[in-house]
């Protein structure tokens, strides 16, 4: 959760909501914190590999399930390649080899997932720290640097309620990775216990997180400035007169991007594993190493594709269909925690306000990213109905 986003979101949802990029950071977490409830709901009665995909499965049908994970691999796997090229693009900002650097990053974190789940928390925990202690030095750098103005917020209630819905959305993509923690079940001990425990946990410290940094660069850039910057935390860094701080901050970023790499390797084999056990994805995926027990044909698999896609295209300015699969991803989770019966952790009402807020950040996405989403769901759809046809008539 606390990956690139956090280095790179601001200046979008500036743009987005001028001063109410705070309620968009609010809404942002209200809507992740529906969501993440009934992630950990699900994940306490049905603790196996899947997420989503496996819930939906379980208590609404082969279908929901299919939407849900279709949404998660397709989507998660272009995120992936944005990951890999972000890594890149701040370890080497120019330069040919830009792009073997992300495929390089993509094969070596696919060969710690391969070697089992304990090296991926290790590793895990070692770029959260380095991460971390990198945004809280520069928070504190900016606390006490030389602002703009006193305070260039802005008017809260500017840019109406559209622009804090679009904040709201970019926000909340920028630290939804909680769902992740659920992919992995059946590694977990006690995962009924450990699960829930581990996604609240984490997701109250990511919104800490990204409200300090977020007052941060904004009561030094203020909202006018931010929505222009490519680089959000680096430009406050150096207005607030640390310049010496940037080369830190952007080690701190490829380590952050990184770290989201890393845990999408791990929960996009997982996804696939359980789609590939009940053949809505080739079932060759469903191999599970013997003995570090891991997906390691789907991993294998994600490295090689993702490592071409970083080599051919750069998906980071087309990677706004997986906005789309992931609000319908967490939709799924919030019906299915809603018509669970056994095994109630939280109040209904919750789940039906994030099934409301999912479906209205869905229509604030820009309609390309509706339209593009749309078109991928309607091919595995298609390719579904064929597989299955195909196995009836055998």
């Amino acid at each position: 959760m606390v990956g690139a986003g956090v280095f790179v979101v601001w200046g979008p949802a500036a743009a987005a909501a001028g001063g109410g990029l705070f309620l968009g950071l609010a809404l942002a977490a209200l809507v992740a914190y529906c969501n993440a409830t009934s992630s950990a709901q699900l994940a306490a009665r049905y603790p196996t590999s899947g997420g989503t995909y496996a819930y939906g499965r379980e208590v609404l049908g082969d279908w929901w399930g299919f939407l849900a994970g279709w949404g998660f691999v397709i989507g998660k796997t272009a995120s992936a390649a944005a990951m890999a090229l972000t890594v890149a693009a701040y370890l080497v900002p120019q330069g040919w080899w830009q792009r073997p650097l992300a495929a390089l990053a993509v094969i070596a974190l696919v060969a710690v997932n391969y070697h089992g789940v304990t090296r991926t928390a290790a590793l895990t925990r070692i770029i959260v720290a380095a991460v971390l202690v990198v945004l809280l030095g520069a928070v504190v750098l900016l606390f006490l640097g030389r602002p703009a103005a006193p305070w260039t917020g802005g008017d809260p209630l500017a840019s109406g309620p559209l622009g804090v819905l679009q904040s709201a959305g970019l926000l909340f993509f920028a630290f939804a990775g909680y769902a992740r923690i659920a992919t992995m079940g059946e590694e977990v001990i006690a995962p009924e216990r450990t699960i829930p425990r581990a996604i609240g946990i984490a997701l109250g410290l990511a919104v800490l997180v990204y409200a300090l940094v977020g007052a941060g660069v904004v009561g030094v850039l203020g909202t006018d400035a931010l929505a222009s910057s490519t680089a959000p935390l680096l430009d406050a860094v150096a207005a607030a007169g640390a310049t010496w701080a940037m080369g830190p901050v952007r080690i701190g970023a490829a380590l952050a991007a990184l770290g989201a790499l890393l845990a999408l390797v791990a929960g996009i084999g997982r996804t696939s594993l359980a789609m590939a056990r009940n053949g809505d994805l080739p079932r060759p995926l469903a191999g599970v190493h013997p003995v570090h027990q891991v997906p390691h044909v789907a991993e294998i698999t994600l490295g090689v594709l993702v490592s071409l896609l970083v080599l051919a295209v750069d998906l980071r300015a087309v990677i706004g269909f997986s906005s789309f699969g992931v609000l319908l991803y967490y939709f799924v989770a919030n019906l299915a925690a809603l018509r669970q019966a056994e095994g109630r952790r939280h109040p209904r009402a919750l789940q039906v306000l994030g099934m409301a807020l999912c479906a209205v950040l869905v229509v604030t996405l820009p309609w390309q990213s509706v339209a593009v989403g749309v078109v991928v769901y309607g091919v595995g759809v298609l390719g579904r109905l064929v597989a299955r046809r195909q196995e009836s008539s055998r």
